[in-house]
């Protein structure tokens, strides 16, 4: 499936149904009073989080919405129908902006989370409304409410516990593999990751957590170089950043700032989430070589780096229990 992670889109909701205009006719009550009845109500334009929904895909293909009016009024009183309401799944993650306004209206993060986009108009009310003593046949009713219409905008951010940045070929893909289910393309050249990948990595018999994989930043990706500025968004909400350096660089010190920089220069908050620091593809060196680098010191980082191996599994399960304790004493943190 092809992964869209931006839509825009038209909503219109509902028009009011117009209310009636009509007098009661009985066989012993030849001058009635009004019994004109309400207009439905439109039918209202209503987001619903779907969690099985994982890409915006199907708005580039159906990009208006439109509900429908309500009912007009009837005789006898009766108030027309209301319309339907117009339900639109989107994924979880999706923040809903006004194109106009560039304001944002909403950040539909929960599952099966309901919100009301638009509201239908105001179904129009009948002439039996208007009756008064001084005005007993009253001969207008009244239209029903317009809906509204808006262009918005959705964007997608993965929900994700655990986000993998690194260089192109960092072993993210690799990772991620051997982790969880996910079956991201990997090959030895740059950019194989095109669009981010999520899996669901298990910790035990119950439990799990999510991680998400974006294609490899390169310096100056916050200024939109590489592929990884397009995809940065998706790392925002998660809980811990897990950073991956080839054990083989030459510069691994370096390389970590400069990532750090690209991230920070997007988002000044993603200075402050916890983070893991890897080396990648540690069945390539030897152990004295590990040894070394394990002893490394980077900047605003006071746990040693991990030294591990996708292809081997060398520290894979420790990986995953010290993820699964930093997530949970973040999200104990958020409770208190």
């Amino acid at each position: 499936m092809k992964f869209v992670d931006y839509a825009k889109i038209i909503v219109k909701s509902g028009d009011g149904g117009p209310g009636h205009v009509s007098f009661r006719r009985e066989k012993f009550v030849p001058k009635g009073g009004p019994d004109g009845g309400n207009g439905g109500k439109g039918g209202d334009i209503v987001l619903v989080t779907d969690p099985q929904m994982s890409t915006l895909l199907d708005f580039r293909y159906t990009k208006h919405y439109k509900a429908k009016r309500g009912n007009p009024g009837e005789k006898s009183r009766k108030s027309g129908k209301n319309a339907p309401d117009i339900e639109i799944k989107v994924p979880c993650g999706t923040l809903v902006k006004n194109v106009e306004t560039d304001e944002l209206i909403a950040d539909l993060t929960d599952p099966y989370m309901r919100y009301v986009l638009l509201e239908g108009g105001i179904g129009g009310r009948g002439n039996s409304e208007f009756a008064t003593p001084t005005n007993q046949a009253p001969r207008y009713a009244q239209p029903g409410r317009p809906g509204s219409e808006m262009e918005v905008l959705f964007e997608l951010k993965l929900i994700a516990d655990v986000g993998l940045v690194g260089f192109p070929n960092a072993g993210k893909s690799t990772l991620i593999s051997a982790i969880s289910a996910a079956r991201p393309k990997i090959a030895d050249y740059p950019f194989t990751t095109l669009v981010p990948n999520l899996g669901i990595v298990q910790v035990g018999e119950y439990k799990s957590f999510t991680m998400a994989d974006i294609p490899g930043l390169i310096k100056g990706a916050s200024d939109g170089k590489g592929l990884g500025i397009n995809f940065l968004r998706h790392v925002e909400r998660t809980s811990v950043l897990v950073y991956l350096i080839e054990c083989y660089s030459e510069t691994p010190v370096e390389d970590y700032k400069t990532l750090q920089n690209e991230l920070v220069k997007y988002n000044p908050d993603m200075e402050y989430k916890e983070r893991i620091i890897l080396l990648t593809k540690g069945d390539v060196i030897t152990d004295e070589e590990k040894e070394e680098l394990s002893d490394l010191e980077f900047p605003s980082y006071n746990e040693k780096p991990m030294v591990i191996s996708s292809v081997s599994g060398e520290n894979l399960d420790k990986l995953k229990w010290m993820l699964w304790d930093k997530i949970n004493e973040i999200k104990n943190k958020d409770l208190q």
